[in-house]
């Protein structure tokens, strides 16, 4: 049986761990199949799109996401619903999906968060479109916090969610905020190595949520995480969701499943290669 090719295209990719991580996610469902890194900058995707389309499946990042969709001959629901690709499923007809969103949502699930109640998002940009998106669906009350330099594109996905969801969100400046919620979502890069010495909030606002989710996966416990360790919180980081975001893509290629087991099993291996 042929090996299978797949990869990933963004600009620039530096070392990323989806190689490892799909390696590992072949190795449990027994996929022969190899994935490589495809660097294109923003004005030659559509003239690599063909080299992308031979393999049997690739994955999107940044600053493709967007740019990708004009490539492909359709979007499943997600992917339209946040103007966003991550995953593409090749064949006779190419299609663009979001796993970043089921990523999200199963990471949550693994660590026995529930998404539900007051969700503070900080951020507005990236990955917190889909954040703000998947806690709308699931019937949260949501306020998104972000630098008052920040306010204009908050505003800008507020009224996106109005318009596609036709529900209200809160925007508000992140130095403002004092309450407690549920559940706390960084989906900034505040905290990613090297600037490891930085929080997005203050310890005491972290600590009064009901649990915390970090986009953040290097390093895998960020100061954020490590103030709701400190007060017995509920918590998942971006390395969790990183991992189940690729086993969904895989789910999408390949039609295999993985189990909890599974992913935590490649999580703590990809948290050592990490490390190293």
């Amino acid at each position: 049986m042929q090996m299978k090719l797949f990869g990933l295209t963004g600009f620039p990719l530096g070392h990323s761990m989806s190689p490892f991580i799909h390696r590992e996610l072949f190795k449990i469902s027994g996929i022969d199949g190899e994935y490589s890194l495809y660097e294109i900058p923003p004005e030659k995707l559509a003239g690599s799109i063909s080299k992308l389309k031979s393999l049997s499946g690739f994955n999107v990042t940044i600053p493709h996401k967007i740019g990708v969709i004009q490539q492909l001959d359709e979007l499943d629901e997600k992917a339209a619903l946040f103007g966003a690709v991550n995953t593409v499923l090749t064949g006779e007809k190419t299609k663009g999906f979001n796993t970043d969103c089921d990523g999200f949502i199963r990471a949550v699930k693994m660590a026995g968060i529930e998404l539900g109640g007051s969700v503070l998002l900080c951020g507005a940009g990236g990955v917190s479109r889909m954040f703000a998106f998947e806690c709308v669906l699931a019937g949260c009350s949501l306020t998104v916090a972000v630098r008052k330099a920040d306010i204009p594109a908050a505003n800008i996905l507020k009224d996106e969610i109005k318009e596609k969801l036709d529900k209200y969100i809160e925007v508000m400046n992140i130095t403002d905020v004092c309450e407690s919620y549920s559940l706390i979502i960084n989906g900034t890069p505040v905290g990613m190595f090297p600037k490891t010495d930085t929080c997005i909030l203050p310890e005491e606002i972290i600590k009064k949520a009901d649990a915390v989710f970090d986009a953040v996966y290097n390093p895998t416990e960020t100061l954020f995480i490590k103030y709701a360790k400190e007060a017995g919180l509920k918590y998942s980081n971006g390395l969790s969701m990183l991992v189940w975001q690729a086993a969904v893509a895989e789910e999408i290629w390949n039609g295999v499943t993985f189990t909890e087991e599974d992913i935590r099993k490649v999580i703590d291996k990809t948290k050592k290669e990490l490390e190293k």
